[in-house]
């Protein structure tokens, strides 16, 4: 059996119960599954099951790791409140790039508008500016330029730190990626998150120069930690606590 953050396989759903331990229980019949999995989310479970496999046996199962499960919910809950930046009309963003401001005007609709670096959100004098719907569609607006920024200057910065520390790479790619900030192929391409716009350029650096070295090793051995320490000037490990301690940010996985 195992404990996972997430899975994707092919399911069918079948029931879900409310737990007063861990919220609400979905269970599903897995075709693909070997083991019952588990994910876990901030309000309930997720749970595939093999094709012998029932409920009685997951919730054994459940139960035989119950701490386990609360620590991660009380951590996801948390990681929620740090990473989720409510936007309104006081707000101001500031990206990589550009500024972002939020203004509440007598428009009908939510429109963006950049300008001498400086993205202006202006959205409806009667609407709720902190409601689920408009944060979603001031991010959705936020993203594109996000993106569109990203692609123009993150390639570019891949470049030259490539050049200056002796790195050869095959192309760069930008993604839209909430779990990972960057990622290296065997075959050298490097994959970038647009969020990386969200940081500090010294720290969007660091994660170039992460994948970079990972042309050199593509692994977190000690080998791998030395490239980074010789790109960084012996600041690897200052530079890897800093990121992770970002208020504003993808979830983590992976070595950084």
């Amino acid at each position: 059996m195992s404990l996972r953050n997430e899975f994707a396989i092919s399911k069918i759903t079948m029931q879900s119960k409310s737990n007063p331990d861990f919220g609400k229980i979905e269970f599903t019949q897995s075709k693909r599954a070997k083991n019952i999995n588990v994910r876990i989310l901030k309000d309930g479970l997720r749970v595939a099951l093999p094709r012998r496999a029932t409920e009685a046996d997951a919730m054994r199962f459940i139960d035989s790791v119950r701490e386990r499960i609360i620590r991660k919910q009380e951590k996801l809950k948390k990681s929620e409140g740090e990473n989720n930046l409510l936007l309104h009309e006081n707000s101001r963003l500031q990206t990589l790039t550009f500024a972002v401001e939020i203004r509440r005007t007598e428009r009908e609709n939510v429109h963006f508008r950049m300008k001498n670096a400086v993205l202006t959100i202006e959205f409806p004098q009667t609407a709720d500016c902190e409601d689920e719907k408009m944060q979603a569609v001031f991010w959705n607006g936020i993203n594109y330029f996000l993106r569109k920024e990203a692609k123009r200057v993150l390639p570019e910065r891949v470049r030259i730190l490539a050049g200056e520390n002796g790195f050869s790479y095959a192309q760069v790619k930008i993604r839209s990626s909430k779990s990972r900030w960057g990622s290296c192929s065997r075959g050298k391409n490097i994959n970038l998150s647009f969020y990386l716009m969200l940081l500090p350029q010294h720290l969007v650096d660091y994660v170039i120069l992460h994948e970079l070295c990972h042309t050199k090793e593509m692994n977190h051995s000690p080998k791998f930690w030395q490239w980074m320490d010789k790109t960084t000037n012996g600041k690897a490990k200052i530079l890897r606590t800093e990121l992770k301690n970002q208020p504003l940010q993808p979830p983590q996985r992976g070595g950084f």
